[in-house]
């Protein structure tokens, strides 16, 4: 039992970890294969309270901390990745930034039912020059008498075939960090859906490119002031990353179960395959990696609920490089225990793999985390201060 969560964590873990095995099990691998986006169970989440998981309860959330979002990346992630992003996007870069960060007009008009499941949401931030560097995006919206003139094209976005909402960053002034954000609804004028992408892993989750063509947004959807996004904008990249690192644990957990089982059924040479000292410490190496990528990620999303934004932030940057790093690796790993079997579509380790690989580059690729660890190393030359 982990010391991170208390009887209501655990209500949730089991409550998701029920939904997931009935609802998201059944067709992942199928939805996999042919890129279907599990919409009727995505929509059933809202009834379970989770699409607003983070959500003020006062406008359809259920007011839960970034732990119990974690734990809900986690158990779904263990069963279904693809469906779990498409979740994180919708439930933590548009609902929990809109909680969080819009005004109570904005939030009365838009938030019940990006709760409820009725509205899928989704955020653009990157762009086709701009992914690492975020704050090098080209879309600019531009003030008129009617409303706002969003103009470029937004890359790499979850959910953006199917999204209804769109939680959108552009520039509104010459400095690099003049960044404002607007709500968009897709019946907006000028508002394009672009290519869906054809993706190595989490192909269930549905992924599109966003074009603004003079896209008129209405005065009252700006959020906050102009040139005044990005304190926001990176508080919600730090959930975004400890709560995806959850989808890493979940496809790590998944990986070593299914192979564990798999090496206590198969048999060579006439002996069970767990028995092998080759095959028994690559699991235990894997077993080890997940629990210390667990803990590291369940630290940095009690460290957000506790406020201790400095440690979150630092913990939180690891947790996401470490979990992201183990997850691919044990995920490979379990193909390799499994042989031939685990390179062929019958079994589900090859799709543990393709869908790990993705969260080594999504919400801030390893080598930007290595960059925010080492600015932080260069500013600090003990760890006292912030771990204590």
């Amino acid at each position: 039992m982990s010391l991170f969560f208390n009887q209501e964590h655990l209500e949730i873990k089991q409550m998701i970890k029920k939904f997931s095995i009935d609802e998201l099990e059944p067709t992942a691998s199928e939805n996999d294969e042919s890129q279907s986006f599990n919409e009727s169970s995505f929509k059933k989440l809202g009834e379970l309270g989770l699409l607003g998981i983070t959500a003020d309860p006062e406008f359809g959330g259920s007011g839960m901390d970034v732990v119990s979002a974690t734990i809900a990346m986690e158990e779904m992630g263990a069963v279904c990745a693809s469906t779990t992003l498409s979740y994180l996007a919708h439930s933590i870069l548009a609902a929990n930034n809109l909680s969080s960060n819009g005004s109570k007009e904005q939030k009365q008009k838009y938030l019940p039912d990006l709760c409820s499941g009725k509205t899928i949401g989704a955020m653009c931030m990157s762009e086709p020059g701009a992914g690492s560097d975020a704050l090098g995006m080209q879309t600019k919206a531009e003030k008129t008498s009617k409303g706002y003139l969003l103009n470029g094209t937004k890359m790499w976005i979850t959910n953006g075939p199917y999204a209804d909402f769109f939680w959108v960053y552009a520039r509104t002034g010459p400095n690099k960090k003049d960044i404002s954000t607007f709500i968009v609804e897709k019946t907006f004028s000028g508002f394009k859906i672009g290519n869906k992408l054809n993706k190595f892993g989490m192909r269930a989750s549905p992924t599109s490119e966003i074009i603004f063509e003079d896209c008129l947004v209405p005065l009252e959807n700006l959020v906050g002031k102009e040139n005044d996004s990005i304190s926001h904008m990176m508080n919600n990249l730090l959930i975004e990353r400890v709560t995806i690192s959850g989808i890493s644990l979940g496809l790590s957990r998944a990986a070593i179960e299914y192979c564990t089982q798999y090496c206590k059924d198969r048999k060579q040479f006439n002996q069970p395959l767990i028995e092998f000292q080759m095959v028994e410490k690559t699991l235990a190496d894997a077993t080890a990696e997940y629990i210390a990528a667990r803990c590291l990620t369940y630290e940095a999303a009690a460290a957000i609920d506790a406020g201790k934004n400095d440690y979150a932030h630092l913990v939180g940057t690891s947790a996401k490089l470490i979990a992201a790093i183990s997850g691919t690796k044990i995920c490979l790993d379990a193909i390799q225990v499994l042989g031939g079997y685990g390179f062929t579509k019958e079994y589900p380790v090859e799709r543990y793999l393709r869908d790990a690989k993705l969260i080594e580059i999504g919400a801030g690729t390893n080598e930007v985390m290595r960059l925010i660890i080492g600015k932080w190393l260069r500013k600090n030359t003990s760890f006292e201060k912030v771990l204590g």
